[in-house]
């Protein structure tokens, strides 16, 4: 199959594009920085296109013969109008390019975001309360998806939660969050570690994250939503202890500020991920060695 992927040189996206790799598809990415991981433009099966999401003649340019689009780059903002034309409207007129092209697959990238507040119950299901701009864009985005219904373009959405992991490839990147490196960073200098009381989060690692992706891809679901993140919750506590326990001889001490959260997390459903996608996911086993990449990179 050959998939229009944007955000491909990204964290989430450089781990799609290596999974679909490894799938024998073939990739044609959009990306304002196509030199940014070499060993990527070196696949034979991967063609770059410079543009940035509002560059609509490039994506037209990109996604003509591909059978599928994979949307995961964002278009920031600093204001709301601005948000919506960065991203919302860029998402609205991928999906038209899409229609037109032939493509017969849209994948949408939204984000735990767009469901904002935290209830009792975090379901697809939930009404959307965004609670800040990314949210409220990525709602948006959800809407045109689901509501553009043009040339039977089969469109699904796919909601992650905090991913982490290593990069990819060796001259990738890791996530943009930087509270692992800083947990790290403290344990190597034995300095304390400052997290939030009973903050923490069902941690999905990002090649779990691109099973995802491809899984959605190969199906022949329609309008569909999921939440993809790890079924355990897992404290920044959890992952301060791991850290210590990395470093010999560590002194350092964990310092916790509390803001009255609650003993008992609130959690999001990831019940609909393992029934119809038959994916269910443990993120424990990548926690160390993502802290230990950092502790060797921080000693270079």
């Amino acid at each position: 199959m050959r998939v229009f992927l944007t955000g491909g040189t990204g964290f989430i996206g450089h781990y799609v594009a290596k999974a679909l790799l490894n799938r024998d598809h073939e990739l044609h990415i959009s990306t304002r920085h196509p030199e940014k991981i070499p060993s990527l433009a070196k696949e034979k099966n991967v063609t770059f296109f410079k543009g940035a999401l509002t560059d609509t003649e490039i994506l037209q340019q990109a996604i003509q013969n591909c059978d599928a689009c994979i949307h995961i780059a964002l278009g920031w903002g600093e204001t709301p109008t601005t948000m919506l034309k960065n991203d919302t409207l860029a998402t609205a007129t991928l999906l038209e390019l899409a229609a037109q092209a032939g493509c017969k697959k849209f994948i949408y990238t939204s984000s735990t975001a767009a469901m904002g507040q935290m209830r009792p119950s975090m379901a697809e299901t939930c009404v959307n309360l965004p609670v800040d701009l990314y949210g409220a864009t990525k709602s948006a985005g959800e809407a045109f998806v689901l509501g553009f219904r043009q040339q039977n373009l089969k469109r699904n959405i796919i909601r992650p939660g905090y991913t982490f992991g290593n990069p990819a490839f060796l001259d990738g990147c890791s996530q943009p969050d930087t509270r692992f490196k800083k947990i790290a960073e403290a344990a190597l200098r034995n300095e304390p570690i400052h997290i939030i009381k009973n903050d923490g989060t069902q941690f999905i690692h990002a090649s779990q994250q691109a099973e995802v992706f491809c899984r959605l891809l190969e199906s022949d679901l329609n309008e569909e939503i999921f939440l993809a993140l790890g079924q355990t919750w897992i404290s920044w506590k959890e992952i301060a202890e791991q850290a210590i326990a990395l470093v010999p001889n560590c002194k350092s001490e964990i310092i916790e500020e509390d803001l009255g959260w609650s003993d008992s997390p609130m959690t999001f459903s990831v019940r609909k991920l393992s029934e119809v996608l038959g994916l269910q996911f443990d993120s424990r086993p990548f926690i160390s060695p993502h802290i230990q990449y950092y502790l060797d990179m921080l000693k270079k």
